[in-house]
């Protein structure tokens, strides 16, 4: 829904008049002057450069996000909550209503300045000391009457007249005095003064830097907003930049510090008729920033009632009624005057200034976060005709952040906890809406793809160059049955690697057959969602167990690693699927494939028991792959009070250098481990290692056994059998000779 009809006519000229007019607005006539006279001209010249540092990318980022889809009512508001999501907009969009409601009051406040004149007669002729409010009052009043009688066109008309007044002044300013110092010597002004008040003098004149998105917030009353917003908002910042710079080159060639400080309205020294032009252009200023104010802000709140952002739906309704065949905002007018009214009232707005500047460093942070983003995670929609640079976009965000922090670290903190908390009530009364979340993703998965990319591009051919970590996949049909796996591919991919866990539905490729898919998938995800695990978790339809374990060690890994371990489950009562997993255990061996066989055996886990690791003479390539995943496993939050202990079967002639490898593999390798868990066993030739192991592992958490194809091709299924009354049991196949380092 837009919050205004088709009929829109305005041009370029209304956002590019409504942007100069607020940039050159009371800050410019009642403390640029000041600044010089404090800082210097190159003090002076600092604030306009890093405050443009700041204006100028967040310029370019509203011309690009708002040529890249169709802009109603609301502007930045607008612009933010279709990009970032609706809550996160309406976040901002509030946080940037009330900076613009309030800044209608200090407008109207500094309009008044510009009759310091009359009030000191006043005071002098007749010893009374009138209240600024004398005028301001009135001023509200007829500025509210203006834009609810007359509507935006009659706004943008009066626009006209009070620029052509500030362009007068300007003219005169420009045209006054040139020399002040007899001598020509003006040195003294162009230096850089005052470091330490730098920052103190940039918070005041920031918010002279803040009108050029002001034109923005006309983009429902535009005929052509995705041409008129970039180029009007872009001029508008570029010319008032080059006057400001101007500005503070003729201050200094026409003033010295002493007078420029010791005035507010120091340009009525310069300009020719400068006690009657100054005033009036001052006033022109004043008054046009605060009927661009007045016309924008109400346009926000009456968007994020159209988006129904507020609690109340009745309330909602109010706001987002408009009037007339152009829809003007008349309720959210009423509302935005009252609320100006308030702080006109009260006269001072000094103590909500810095809040105001927050909230609004906080939208041009955003909007170039936007930019930024966009750049890298935006969908194939994102085409937008007017581009930006995402350096650009990058450093408007990061100096937007910094800054806020050097003006006032306490008004930043308490800004972004306001905002935290109102996006959270929001994303409470609206869990529907997202978006915040979509450009991340975006972004994350463009991230994702390069990361694959160069892994792919510069991994190494020789497997003794890298680095092990474990990548590993499990296929089984059996994961609505046997939940056990699941634990176990999390305590292999926790923080050290990762795994992803296939659901094989047996069939062809069809339509049916992939709706059901997906339906497992959805439930598995439910099922064994955990925040911390790298587990992925997906389906293979295929028409049989041996043509889904080859789909599956083909595929690239999704973490941008290639697979190098392959997982069989079964429970230990169904001695059935052993043989189904010897006839593809061959099948792995040509993908180079480390193979585990997980014995479930289908009762709870004693994780203070421990992780028992038994290493035979015949595993002299498994040992290492076997200890890596004993500490592997250890480091999941589950095994928090387990411990690794190794048990090594030897001869008794070898016992003694069976034990000093050990020891010293323990000590070389940092494996966090006592000499005390490790257990030389001395094989008598009567004892079988499977009585030895049913002997000291029969309590163990987990047991982890190697194995070898040889015994495979030799005994078959008999390898995996006759462990009755153990624990869980992993089965270690390496593929090759892994380093501990």
């Amino acid at each position: 829904m837009s919050t205004s009809s088709n009929k829109k006519g305005f041009g370029t000229a209304p956002v590019f008049f409504t942007a100069i007019s607020t940039i050159l607005g009371a800050i410019l006539f009642l403390r640029f002057g000041m600044a010089v006279g404090n800082l210097g001209f190159y003090g002076a010249l600092g604030i306009i450069i890093l405050g443009h540092m700041i204006t100028i990318p967040t310029a370019l980022a509203i011309s690009e996000i708002a040529t890249n889809k169709r802009v109603e009512g609301g502007g930045e508001y607008f612009i933010i909550s279709r990009s970032f999501g609706l809550n996160i907009g309406a976040t901002i969009g509030m946080a940037l209503y009330f900076s613009q409601a309030i800044s209608v009051a200090f407008y109207v406040i500094a309009f008044t300045e510009a009759f310091e004149p009359f009030f000191n007669w006043i005071l002098s002729a007749y010893d009374i000391a009138l209240p600024r409010q004398v005028i301001s009052v009135p001023a509200i009043f007829i500025l509210a009457y203006i834009v609810l009688q007359k509507g935006s066109d009659m706004g943008v008309k009066t626009l006209y007249v009070v620029v052509a007044i500030l362009f007068i002044s300007l003219t005169l300013f420009f045209w006054g005095q040139t020399s002040f110092y007899e001598s020509g010597d003006y040195s003294q002004n162009f230096v850089f003064n005052n470091h330490n008040q730098f920052f103190i003098w940039f918070a005041i004149c920031f918010p002279a830097f803040t009108g050029m998105t002001a034109g923005v917030g006309l983009s429902g009353d535009l005929k052509n907003p995705t041409k008129s917003i970039p180029r009007g908002t872009l001029w508008g910042t570029i010319c008032g930049m080059l006057i400001y710079v101007f500005i503070i080159y003729k201050f200094s060639v026409s003033m010295s510090p002493e007078d420029m400080s010791s005035s507010q309205l120091a340009m009525a020294n310069v300009a020719v008729f400068g006690a009657i032009i100054i005033p009036l252009g001052l006033g022109a200023s004043t008054i046009s920033s605060a009927i661009g104010s007045v016309l924008v802000a109400p346009r926000t709140i009456q968007a994020l009632a159209v988006d129904k952002s507020f609690p109340s739906s009745k309330l909602n309704k109010w706001l987002a009624k408009g009037k007339g065949a152009a829809n003007e905002p008349y309720n959210a007018t009423l509302i935005t005057i009252a609320i100006a009214l308030i702080f006109v009232l009260i006269g001072e707005v000094d103590f909500v200034a810095q809040i105001i500047s927050m909230f609004f460093m906080i939208t041009y942070g955003s909007l170039c976060l936007i930019s930024f983003l966009n750049h890298f995670g935006a969908s194939p929609s994102y085409r937008p005709q007017f581009k930006s640079h995402w350096a650009i976009s990058l450093i408007g965000f990061l100096l937007s952040m910094w800054v806020m922090f050097k003006i006032d670290a306490f008004y930043t903190i308490l800004a972004y906890i306001v905002i935290t908390l109102l996006y959270l009530y929001l994303n409470y009364i609206h869990k529907e809406r997202g978006g915040l979340q979509k450009i991340f993703l975006g972004a994350l998965f463009q991230l994702s793809r390069r990361i694959q990319l160069y892994m792919q591009k510069h991994r190494s051919h020789q497997p003794d160059e890298e680095e092990w970590r474990p990548s590993a996949i499990c296929i089984s049909a059996n994961s609505f049955k046997h939940s056990k796996v699941f634990d176990l591919m999390k305590w292999i991919s926790y923080k050290h690697g990762f795994g992803t866990y296939f659901h094989f539905l047996k069939g062809y490729y069809s339509t049916n057959t992939t709706t059901e898919a997906r339906k497992i998938v959805d439930q598995l995800i439910e099922e064994h969602h955990d925040q911390e695990s790298s587990l992925y978790v997906d389906c293979m339809i295929s028409p049989s167990y041996t043509t889904a374990i080859a789909q599956a060690i083909q595929s690239p890994s999704i973490s941008g690693m290639e697979n190098n371990m392959i997982v069989f489950e079964y429970r230990r009562t169904e001695t059935e699927a052993i043989e189904s997993i010897l006839d593809n255990i061959s099948l792995t061996r040509a993908g180079n494939y480390d193979v585990c066989v997980f014995s479930d055996a289908n009762k709870n886990t004693h994780f203070k028991n421990g992780i028992h690791i038994w290493i035979r003479p015949i595993d002299v390539l498994n040992a290492n792959l076997m200890i890596l995943l004993g500490f592997i496993i250890l480091s999941h939050p589950d095994w928090k009070k387990g411990f690794v202990k190794i048990f090594s079967i030897c001869g008794k002639e070898d016992a003694e250098i069976t034990r000093k490898q050990l020891q010293e593999l323990v000590q070389t390798g940092r494996l966090p481990i006592t000499l005390s868990n490790i257990e030389i066993i001395a094989q008598e030739e009567n004892t079988s290692v499977k009585s030895l192991i049913k002997d000291k592992s029969s309590n163990a958490g987990l047991t982890i056994i190697g194995f070898r194809e040889e015994q495979i091709k030799h005994a078959g299924s008999e390898v995996f059998k006759d462990f009755e009354n153990m624990g869980d049991i992993l089965f270690v196949n390496a593929n090759r000779k892994q380093t501990i380092e």
